[in-house]
């Protein structure tokens, strides 16, 4: 990818993101960028949602130590899912008989609406390494249920290591991950991005990876966007998504101090003119294949 015309020509952005969309333009121009959005993902949330029922059957049985919510849209559509079968006033004082534990701010403040105790919380960068020394610190796992709020794909490391605490894990997933109605966007984001329009790519999750590779994938071209976008400056919200990044042939030029979406606009459009210039040589070679 070529870089921008000139050292005061402003970095050309590609933001996946979907549902805070306009608030990312809005942060992206606010330092200088020209942002372009192309929505990654769309929230489906589960139409017989047996899990989350099983889960409420467990939990006002008394049969549930320990609840983790994972983020505030899967707490608000978890209680919503709940709701058409008990009183939220039931559920509530159930939750209250169990050790309640947040992965991030997000849970915290919809828990603090709810007017839930939160007894622990998973500090930044609220991976699932964090998640799992806050639980270690909770008090022995041994033996304990431990119900734990999903959000898109399930966390198959920290329930292994849960697994050999000898916990066992009841997972309650209420929403999954797709590709947006149109993906025309998503499309033209792929083919601009092999043609070399973008300086800068922001990822906000790991998931907006699987799906752009699924557009390109569908059109024969996964192979030449991740030799695009390792021409770009790639920037990760964070070290959970960085790892699938990595994982699947990025290199992950930047992470934020703090991973929140101020802080990697914020950061990115500062440091991608200098990373843009120390890109190496290889960076535009895709991954090897088996």
């Amino acid at each position: 990818m070529s870089n921008a015309d000139s050292a005061t020509a402003p970095l050309r952005v590609l933001s996946l993101e979907s549902r805070r969309g306009d608030d990312m333009r809005s942060l992206i121009e606010r330092h200088g960028g020209v942002a372009t959005i192309a929505p990654s993902m769309r929230e489906i949330p589960l139409d017989e949602n047996s899990a989350a029922f099983a889960f409420g059957e467990e939990l006002l049985a008394g049969r549930i130590n320990l609840v983790v919510f994972m983020t505030g849209v899967g707490a608000t559509a978890l209680m919503e899912t709940l709701e058409t079968k008990w009183p939220r006033a039931t559920i509530l004082s159930a939750l209250e008989g169990c050790t309640t534990v947040v992965r991030g701010p997000k849970p915290t403040v919809v828990l603090g609406k709810w007017g839930l105790r939160i007894d622990h919380r998973a500090p930044e960068p609220n991976t699932w390494r964090e998640l799992l020394a806050t639980l270690d610190s909770a008090g022995p796992l041994s033996g304990c249920r431990i119900a734990i709020q999903e959000y898109g794909k399930p966390s198959e490391e920290l329930y292994r290591e849960l697994a050999t605490r000898g916990a066992t894990v009841l997972p309650v997933p209420v929403y999954r991950w797709a590709l947006p109605e149109d993906t025309a966007p998503l499309r033209a984001a792929v083919d601009r991005t092999i043609a070399g329009d973008f300086d800068v790519i922001l990822f906000t999750s790991a998931q907006q990876l699987h799906n752009v590779l699924a557009v390109a994938d569908e059109a024969g071209l996964s192979r030449e966007w991740l030799s695009a976008a390792n021409r770009c400056v790639v920037a990760s919200i964070g070290p959970t998504a960085t790892e699938t990044l990595q994982e699947g042939g990025l290199i992950v030029d930047l992470q934020p101090s703090h991973p929140k979406m101020g802080p990697l606009v914020k950061e990115a459009l500062e440091a991608g003119r200098r990373l843009l210039a120390t890109k190496h040589p290889g960076a535009d070679r895709p991954p090897e294949t088996g």
